[in-house]
């Protein structure tokens, strides 16, 4: 008689309570910044008659391209410094940080001073990244760390979606200050959960002082063809970063909302009497962040066998002809079909990357190489804020012709699909089915 093994399936009652503190922690820190980012770009270019602070797009580009990268790149430094020092002294640090930032930012009017708050932001958004996911990690097991990781991920996603399509556009009606007020209360209370519920974790066998992660970022760098490689990826997420700045722009500019406002509105009709909702700036990224949410696992069931290189570049594809959409008309319907199918193309693409620098990586260095696949929301976000900001002023602003802006864009995606197509060809991995 042979014995059977019983494959015990993980559910949400096998995860400790550490593990739903951090994802408590993720929603509202995730909801606070994807609320203020929302209407952010917009806030700092409107006039000071409607609310705003009058500065040109030009230099929000500059802080855009400046703020963003810090986020992405601070995250190897800052789970160093956690392994070195401790979870709960960096959850400190990051939510006393990030909460002043936002704070401060209310208060702000001055260019200097607005942009000195956000980079204090980002600093302790950018501490706290890999404290949650290095949380999690560490109170799971290889059977139930697939489904705890769905559920950050989703976390993620539905504090972009909850925050800007409900906190916002109340809190905007008395004025925009009052956001950045919320975003500094919904981080700033998890000083409190972090010292009352969260538990410093077992510290781990071995941990990377930052000499060490210098020294990886070095081993990195010399590998010309992963570099390469991260420089025309982040190609895409110049179009990705896009949607927090002159989509936004362009929807305030062009598009009225009228048709969905009427929509929504007759819909509401049914369950409650005179409904008065609204379509505005704020519920832009709430069409990304809601795409996700409702398509992601099928999206995902429907790629997962499917070669990664090839899944990239169709994503890539998807998301260029949905920014190119843009292009065809300003009407709202038009628009919202734009960003969905943008949004498809980057959860479609995305995935598949982080699994395509794991297959193309050393085998002794794959740890490394993806902490270090984050360049691409580096050079993504540093250039698409700039470049972004300056097309928008010269062919909307001044010429008046928003088409021509997002076929460009459309262009660097098409430029990124030929980019990795070459890249695949002549300097990929020859053993690598990718």
């Amino acid at each position: 008689m042979t014995e059977e093994k019983i494959e015990k399936k993980s559910s949400l009652f096998d995860f400790p309570r550490n593990f739903w503190t951090v994802i408590m922690m993720e929603f509202f820190e995730r909801g606070s910044y994807y609320g203020v980012m929302s209407i952010l770009s917009v806030y700092l270019v409107l006039s000071t008659n409607e609310g705003g602070l009058g500065f040109s797009k030009e230099s929000v580009g500059v802080i855009k391209s400046t703020i963003q990268p810090i986020l992405y790149i601070l995250p190897i430094l800052s789970g160093a410094i956690a392994d070195r020092f401790g979870y709960r002294k960096t959850l400190f640090f990051a939510f006393a940080v990030m909460s002043l930032g936002y704070f401060l930012t209310s208060m702000a009017t001055s260019y200097a001073l607005v942009f000195s708050s956000l980079i204090l932001m980002v600093l302790g958004a950018g501490t706290f990244k890999p404290v949650i996911s290095g949380t999690i990690a560490r109170v799971t097991t290889k059977e139930n760390s697939g489904l705890a990781f769905g559920i950050f991920y989703w976390s993620i996603n539905l504090g972009a979606f909850i925050f800007p399509l409900l906190l916002v556009p109340i809190l905007k009606a008395y004025s925009y200050s009052y956001i950045f007020i919320m975003a500094a209360v919904g981080t700033g209370w998890l000083l409190l959960l972090n010292l009352i519920v969260y538990k410093e974790p077992d510290k781990p066998k071995s941990s990377k002082s930052l000499i060490e992660v210098l020294q990886g970022a070095i081993l990195v760098l010399k590998d010309f063809r992963f570099i390469l490689m991260i420089v025309i990826y982040s190609g895409f997420w110049i179009l990705y970063f896009q949607m927090f700045d002159t989509v936004l722009w362009y929807f305030k500019d062009y598009v009225d909302p009228t048709p969905i406002n009427n929509f929504i509105n007759s819909v509401l009709g049914i369950f409650v009497s005179n409904p008065n909702w609204h379509f505005d700036v704020e519920h832009v990224t709430v069409i990304n962040a809601g795409t996700i949410i409702a398509l992601q696992i099928f999206i995902s069931s429907i790629v997962k066998k499917k070669k990664a290189l090839p899944t990239m570049i169709t994503g890539i594809g998807i998301g260029s002809i949905g920014m190119g959409i843009l292009a065809i008309s300003s009407h709202p319907f038009v628009f919202i079909a734009g960003i969905i199918i943008f949004s498809i193309g980057e959860m479609t693409a995305h995935p598949k990357f982080i699994s395509y620098v794991g297959l193309i990586a050393p085998e002794d260095k794959k740890a490394t190489y993806l902490g270090y696949s984050f360049l691409y929301g580096v050079l993504g976000s540093g250039i698409g804020g700039i470049l972004g900001a300056n097309l928008y002023v010269h062919f909307v602003d001044k010429l008046h012709q928003p088409q021509i802006l997002w076929i460009i864009f459309s262009m660097i995606g098409v430029a990124t699909i030929i980019g990795l197509l070459l890249f695949n060809k002549y300097l990929a991995p020859k053993n690598v089915e990718a």
